[in-house]
């Protein structure tokens, strides 16, 4: 069985929001790049909002509802974000070379 820190935690939840993780060594395998793939596509998406975000906060005109839905997707960005860091921060652990 592989272990909780040699799974990759994929850009996605399943049924009831729980995470999913791939258990693989192959690294260019579908699952992996499906994986990738979805990871640039929301980090993308938050390189957009962030340019949105601004343009809202500085439109003296905005009104309630629009910052109340920019809120709204900049939290579901932020966690999409974190879940990527997360993902990839436990990639870069399990490949490292161990030292001697």
């Amino acid at each position: 069985m592989t272990a909780l820190d040699e799974l990759r935690l994929l850009p996605w939840s399943g049924p009831e929001g729980k995470p999913c993780y791939l258990s693989t060594d192959d690294r260019g395998g579908y699952m992996s790049r499906l994986a990738d793939n979805i990871e640039a596509v929301q980090l993308g998406a938050a390189v957009e909002l962030l340019d949105e975000a601004s343009e809202t906060l500085d439109d003296e005109d905005a009104d309630l509802e629009d910052v109340r839905r920019l809120a709204q997707e900049l939290t579901r960005t932020l966690r999409d974000v974190l879940r990527v860091a997360v993902s990839r921060g436990s990639l870069l652990t399990v490949s490292e070379p161990q030292r001697p």
